[in-house]
């Protein structure tokens, strides 16, 4: 039984038995509705996989589930069963199909499942919705009357060749037949072929008559901003699929590299990663949103590659978010994508950029949404190149897991980090869920820490930057808080009546700030500061 995710969640039975929390039942069924459905497995309590051994459900229940939900929603379909565990226990699942249209609460509330967390809708965000879930999805559409005949044998061919070769499809659909085939990934409908079957399958004509299939601009710029050169794929002869690999054969500049120097060696190192940049084209053609004209440019400046892609993030994805929530918007092109393996499982093409990106030496991804489209940006130059040497050298002897390789690449480019600063690196909401991208690094000495709760330092033992030729330069970064408490006493020996912008000027700008105003708080707490006055006018003297 899977654990709580995007289309699962567990309740406890407490919250239909005695006091019945059905609001709250309600609310959850909303949220998987507007999503992508789900199961709600009532009778399981958090933190558990499997229902009291002894636990029985009156079977009325499932009436009374029925109807409180069909009173207390609007477009909400439920399925409840009563199901039977391993252990002889038994729990309610509850079935929530995807709505059609916009579901809501019947008081008029919107909610949105987004990760594991059922999220609020308001204003604006209740617009997009309805925006982004038409009645009827574009990609099954046969409105524009196109025979299944009417496609590219060279398309067709290469397609077929490609889903029975791939090791993501199950044998029982490789053996289907071609017509089959078609009909399974949503290519065609009866005689007809769909707009998707269009996209992949048609010719030119036939997706110039789209309206929304893709276009693509190459533009090269100088270091003063000047175009240099334009490539344009605007003619609809290829399809996304063979967009991704004609890109990046057609731009050299993609497949440059140049050396760094690495000890006695030097290495031949890509100007971009190839993985890299066909992750942003894939996700530039599959999450495009294609009921939507615009084109996608590929911006090339000297420091950097910018992908600009028509349309906001799906509703529930932002840029603080891109690490842990995933929507798909084009869902069956995104399953021809994955199963031809040309993008990676749903969520995870966004955390292989990081690693990627990380693991050269180079800054993170930064996504941009604005108004009416998302940005993408990858830097080109390497920041420490020392850092691929380590990386490498970690993970050749600790086999590190991606988020692992990640956290390691982000504190080597870094001094030191605090725990609030990782995690807003990481996009975590809490401090409490670094534990999951630290991994085993402490346990193995690959990072170590210094202070304690939010104000905790995370930071590469210093000998692995010393192997790696990564030294940093002495600063006071790191120091410990009984160290900063003694040059705080020194400072106000020196200096009394200050300001803490004074002694923070003297003893040093790179001590993080709120480590030292926790330092000073301790030192007036236990009487060997004074404090005179009030908020930024407070100054300190010793006792």
């Amino acid at each position: 039984m899977s654990l709580e995710d995007q289309q699962t969640d567990r309740k406890s039975l407490r919250v239909i038995t005695g006091r019945a929390d059905w609001n709250e039942i309600a609310k959850d069924c909303v949220c998987f509705a507007n999503g992508q459905g789900g199961r709600l497995l009532i009778g399981i309590e958090d933190g558990e996989i499997l229902p009291p051994f002894s636990q029985t459900i009156n079977p009325e229940l499932l009436d009374t589930f029925r109807k409180r939900i069909s009173e207390l929603t609007v477009n909400v379909q439920v399925l409840p069963q009563i199901i039977t565990a391993d252990n002889g226990g038994q729990f309610i699942e509850l079935t929530i199909s995807r709505a059609v249209s916009v579901a809501s609460t019947c008081d008029g509330r919107y909610f949105l499942r987004v990760g594991d967390a059922c999220q609020p809708l308001v204003g604006d965000d209740v617009l997009r919705l309805a925006n982004e879930r038409p009645g009827f999805s574009w990609e099954p559409m046969t409105q524009l009357g196109i025979p299944r005949t009417a496609v590219d044998a060279a398309k067709l061919d290469a397609l077929v060749t490609g889903i029975r070769a791939s090791s993501r499809v199950k044998a029982s659909v490789k053996e289907k037949t071609l017509d089959e085939l078609l009909t399974h990934y949503g290519l065609a409908d009866g005689a007809t072929l769909t707009n998707l079957g269009i996209l992949l399958l048609s010719d030119a004509l036939g997706r110039s008559r789209l309206g929304t299939a893709p276009i693509v601009q190459f533009l090269k710029y100088d270091e003063r901003g000047q175009k240099v050169n334009k490539l344009l794929w605007d003619d609809y002869s290829l399809s996304p699929v063979e967009l991704v690999s004609a890109i990046w054969e057609e731009v050299p500049d993609f497949r440059e590299s140049y050396e760094i120097a690495e000890g006695l060696y030097r290495r031949n190192v890509p100007a971009f990663d190839e993985k890299v940049v066909r992750e942003l084209l894939v996700n530039a053609l599959v999450h495009r949103p294609y009921t939507q004209r615009g084109d996608i440019f590929l911006n090339l400046h000297p420091d950097r590659l910018e992908v600009v892609n028509p349309g906001r993030l799906p509703l529930g994805v932002t840029p603080q978010t891109i690490l842990h929530a995933s929507r798909r918007r084009n869902d069956a092109l995104a399953r021809v994508f994955h199963d031809l393996g040309l993008m990676e499982r749903e969520g995870s093409g966004f955390d292989m950029m990081y690693e990627r990106q990380l693991a050269y030496g180079r800054p993170a991804p930064t996504l941009i949404e604005g108004q009416d489209s998302v940005h993408v940006t990858v830097r080109r130059h390497i920041l420490k190149p020392q850092v691929i040497r380590l990386i490498e050298t970690a993970d050749k002897q600790f086999q590190l897991t991606q988020r692992e390789r990640i956290t390691l690449g982000l504190l080597a480019l870094s001094e030191a980090m605090t725990a609030r600063e990782l995690a807003k690196c990481l996009e975590l909401p809490e401090t409490e869920n670094l534990d999951a991208w630290l991994g085993r690094l402490p346990d193995w000495g690959i990072a170590q820490t210094s202070g304690r709760t939010q104000g905790t330092r995370y930071f590469v033992t210093p000998a692995l930057l010393h192997d790696a030729d990564l030294t940093q330069l002495t600063t006071l970064t790191r120091i410990e808080p009984h160290r900063l408490t003694e040059l705080v006493r020194e400072d106000l020996r020196r200096y009394p009546d200050s300001k803490i912008g004074d002694v923070h000027q003297r003893i040093g700008k790179e001590i993080n700030r709120s480590q030292l105003k926790r330092t000073m708080a301790e030192l007036v707490h236990t009487g060997a500061v004074v404090m005179q006055g009030a908020r930024n006018g407070a100054r300190y003297r010793l006792a």
